[in-house]
């Protein structure tokens, strides 16, 4: 048995006693039932997923996974594909924004080179499994072998079991690869069975003219390849991407785990889908930072079935988003053990 189906074989749905259990202690809290609103939604789900009443959240850690992608020849984005090793060791210095952000979350951020085109001398923050120098172009053939595929999807796998084993209380999935709108917008079109212009946009930046031949050469990517949406791994294979594989991993391992994961924006929540269409109980072990300025995102939280905590117009990606839920999500959980009793406040409960 591969790790892939012996995870797949692991993950089971949410018990739903715990969740109850969860909800029991947040009503006999100090405040009107439910005045929390979705703060103890959360709450409750982190307890449940880590079959604990009172669950760690101290270490939190973002996972940004960083590849190339072929795609980048049809001149779908604004930038060169040089820009992803240079995003990379910006997140090494600790400049980029979801650097910022996990400082403020209290998160740590580990960049993942699962498929940039760039040899990368070891480094702290750094993890070197790389699986191939970027896809190929999928306007012109498959992205990705079916090995390859499974190989950046078990790299997450093994990230997931390895912060398990650490002590980390969540994980937050984050990438950085130009071009990646695009395998994002093929995936969630391959699966819904949508147009690709429903679920493609700007991405970087790009004007009019551009985005026309965005969509065109996403097109003839889905035309050529033909990925079978009722196979995740066919549709990765095809029109995916490295690091959208390693996220789908990480996801899966996730939920095997028990760890809760923070997905970020659309390109992450593309590895979201493919984690939840290989096994549908994966959903409940996800929660959905926010929502993406990027058209196809809404498309993939309603075909997995998730709903985010936070609108802010982003479309940076990085693991931006995750970072600042991370802190949302700990300051449910810190209700659900902090928070006074009635009995404790000598308040009357009605």
């Amino acid at each position: 048995m591969t790790l892939l189906e012996a995870t797949l074989a692991k993950i089971q749905p949410v018990d739903e006693a715990l969740l109850a259990k969860a909800q029991a202690k947040l009503d006999n809290k100090t405040k009107p039932q439910g005045s929390l609103g979705r703060l103890e939604e959360v709450a409750r789900r982190f307890a449940a997923i880590t079959e604990d009443l009172s669950p760690d959240t101290a270490k939190k850690v973002i996972f940004t996974f960083a590849g190339d992608h072929g795609i980048v020849e049809e001149g779908v984005s604004l930038f060169p594909k040089e820009v992803t090793p240079q995003m990379v060791l910006n997140f090494l210095r600790g400049g980029a924004g979801v650097n910022v952000l996990a400082r403020h979350s209290g998160a740590e951020v580990r960049v993942v080179d699962v498929g940039v085109d760039y040899d990368f001398e070891p480094a702290p923050g750094l993890i070197i499994r790389k699986v191939a120098k970027g896809t190929r172009n999928f306007a012109k053939g498959p992205a990705m072998t079916t090995e390859e595929a499974v190989a950046a999807v078990e790299v997450g796998i093994a990230l997931a079991e390895e912060a398990k084993k650490e002590g980390v209380a969540m994980v937050g999935t984050g990438e950085m690869g130009i071009g990646n709108t695009s395998p994002s917008s093929a995936i969630i079109a391959a699966i819904a069975g949508c147009t690709v212009r429903e679920v493609t946009h700007r991405g970087t930046g790009i004007g009019d003219e551009a985005l026309e031949n965005k969509i065109r050469a996403i097109q003839a990517g889905l035309d050529l390849n033909r990925p079978d949406p009722q196979n995740p791994l066919d549709v990765l294979t095809k029109v995916g991407g490295l690091e959208i594989a390693g996220i789908a991993g990480l996801v899966l391992g996730a939920a095997a785990n028990r760890l809760p994961v923070v997905v970020d924006g659309f390109i992450s929540t593309a590895g979201a889908l493919i984690a939840s269409e290989m096994h549908p109980s994966v959903r409940d072990y996800i929660f959905t930072a926010h929502t993406s300025v990027e058209i196809g995102h809404q498309m993939m939280m309603e075909r997995i079935g998730v709903k985010p905590l936070l609108d802010l117009q982003f479309r940076l990606g990085e693991g931006t988003g995750a970072a600042l839920a991370m802190g949302l999500i700990e300051a449910g959980v810190k209700v659900l053990k902090e928070m006074a009793t009635f009995e404790e406040a000598g308040v009357a409960s009605s």
